[in-house]
């Protein structure tokens, strides 16, 4: 199968597929071009649509719901467990309270005690829970 991308800012996206016939894989294509969410953030009086593409992670502080940017922090009015359903395969829950974006991974680190700690493009960094270290492990591929 072949494969390419164009990149170009002022053309609207769009998906073609060229295909002999239909497959699982073509209609996984179709349902994840045409099935992305998309997220409103919230930032001192400034409303933005933030595409899942763009968001390294998502988390929660002081009861409230963020979702961090390369560059930025922006405030969300939609519940963890929520976003965890809607955004599918790419996010990973890493700990109660964090889901990262598995294509802004840069690292995994290892801390005293075994600890595994996550390190992001933007430099976040936060711990992978006991409870979800087995699940991170699988979707990421880990082989120990």
């Amino acid at each position: 199968m072949k494969c390419t991308t164009v990149i170009d800012p002022a053309r609207e996206e769009e998906l073609l597929i060229y295909a002999h016939e239909r497959t699982p894989l073509v209609d996984e294509l179709e349902r994840l071009a045409s099935a992305a969410p998309t997220l409103i953030g919230y930032d001192e009086g400034h409303i933005a649509t933030l595409s899942p593409a763009e968001v390294c992670c998502v988390y929660t502080e002081e009861g409230r719901v963020y979702a961090c940017t390369e560059h930025k922090k922006w405030q969300l009015r939609t519940r963890l467990y929520t976003l965890e359903a809607e955004l599918g395969q790419s996010f990973i829950r890493i700990n109660q309270s964090c889901l990262v974006n598995r294509a802004h991974i840069v690292r995994f680190e290892t801390a005293i005690g075994g600890a595994l700690r996550v390190v992001l493009c933007n430099g976040y960094r936060d711990y992978v829970s006991r409870r979800q270290l087995k699940t991170v492990k699988e979707r990421i591929g880990f082989r120990l």
